[in-house]
């Protein structure tokens, strides 16, 4: 007969009835060893270990055997294998621990084969049981590396983006300008920036990209990167489409196409002209609108529309102007501010919003304090917010001559 795998253990002092079972189990093709006692089974747990155990001891002993095989890796499962003249004895050998019970001498030997016909089906299902657990286990070690490599990475992904991000409390001319980032994760889809594009103009602008983690992260790389070029293409003389909010939003949308990343952004982009007190604006779908404070004026939600920005080929854009009358505030926000607010219907939230700056919420520590920021665990979203406040009505003489040699000095 052909030989099988598995390997049998026989221990019995009786050295006739250990060598008549063996030769049983050799001719079915097992491979089988055989030891007169429990002491000198004990070297062949230090090899590869027996599938099954055929054993002839008292009770004490097949409890002292099942004890070290409990703590074998393998279920290897242990057959009570003797003399009994009592049902108590074969009671107490299988509450010693025993699998099963085999009487001496074998009267009929395909008994045998059905008792181990049992418990290789129990070995096999313990066998691949263990296996799934190692693979799980493997499996585990690897998500964790992986998790870990994920989070030293989102670590070095943050630190960039906050290097992009402009500084805090920033005196531009007459504006005093401000910002704050919330990400939900550790990566923000969210992103703004404000600078000096001339002696009298500031642009701000506020973004949201599609889809929250590393690909939008990396879009807010992109609009960063893009903004620089359009500063330095100003300064060479070479474009000076950062000078006008519709064509910043149109390279912005060229350059969301090229990248083929599926991306779009929801984009408010201003300028402001301290000397002709404008504000020129274009919406690329973002909500909600910028928030305007005027001291000698009413706290209004701005007007305007316009198409998402990496969706269209030829989109166009509304560029609209407003005049500011007088010293004023302005307040940017990204979408996810509305999802802290505290209201059943899209209109309460805009309109508590709106309370919010106009009752004299006029800094973004005191907007996050009125809004419990610091205290969410979980954002739903990202929160963005820029504070753009007119300090001077207009700037001196002095102060427009030391801004335009900062700004050609950048």
């Amino acid at each position: 007969m052909a030989s099988r795998t598995e390997r049998i253990l026989i221990i019995d002092p009786d050295e006739h009835a250990r060598s008549e079972l063996d030769r049983y189990l050799e001719s079915k093709g097992f491979y089988v060893q055989g030891c007169p006692d429990l002491s000198g089974a004990r070297d062949l747990f230090d090899d590869q270990g027996p599938d099954v155990i055929f054993a002839d001891l008292s009770p004490s002993g097949i409890r002292e055997l099942s004890a070290k095989l409990e703590n074998a890796d393998a279920f290897i499962p242990l057959i009570a294998y003797s003399r009994a003249s009592e049902a108590d004895q074969v009671i107490e050998a299988l509450r010693a621990g025993a699998e099963d019970f085999l009487l001496k001498p074998l009267a009929d030997k395909l008994m045998v084969d059905d008792v181990l016909a049992k418990l290789f089906d129990r070995v096999r299902v313990n066998r691949l049981n263990q296996l799934y657990r190692q693979e799980l286990e493997e499996a585990n070690s690897d998500l964790r590396a992986g998790i870990a490599e994920l989070r030293a990475d989102q670590r070095a992904g943050r630190k960039v983006q906050l290097k992009m991000l402009p500084e805090h409390g920033q005196q531009l001319g007459n504006l005093a300008i401000d910002h704050m980032i919330k990400p939900s994760l550790y990566l923000s889809g969210d992103f703004l920036d404000y600078f000096r594009i001339s002696r009298d103009q500031t642009l701000v602008y506020i973004a949201d990209v599609s889809g929250h983690g590393a690909s939008s992260a990396f879009v807010t790389v992109l609009l960063k990167n893009l903004t620089n070029r359009l500063q330095r293409n100003l300064r060479r003389g070479s474009s000076d489409d950062i000078l006008y909010p519709d064509r910043f939003l149109e390279r912005i949308n060229s350059e969301l196409l090229d990248t083929g990343l599926g991306k779009h952004v929801t984009v408010f982009v201003g300028i402001i002209s301290e000397q002709e007190q404008t504000l020129k604006y274009a919406v690329g779908a973002h909500f909600p609108m910028p928030i305007l404070s005027e001291v000698n004026g009413e706290t209004m939600f701005l007007e305007g529309n316009g198409l998402p920005v990496g969706l269209f080929e030829s989109p166009h854009w509304e560029v609209y102007e407003m005049k500011l009358q007088g010293p004023f505030q302005l307040f940017l926000f990204s979408d996810g501010i509305l999802e802290v607010i505290k209201a059943k219907s899209l209109a309460k939230k805009e309109a508590r919003l709106l309370e919010l700056v106009s009752g004299g919420r006029h800094t973004i520590a005191s907007l996050s304090d009125a809004l419990n920021l610091d205290e969410i665990t979980e954002l739903p979203d990202d929160i963005a917010i820029v504070s753009v406040t007119d300090t001077v009505l207009t700037a001196s003489p002095q102060q427009e001559n030391a801004l335009a040699d900062s700004v050609e000095s950048k």
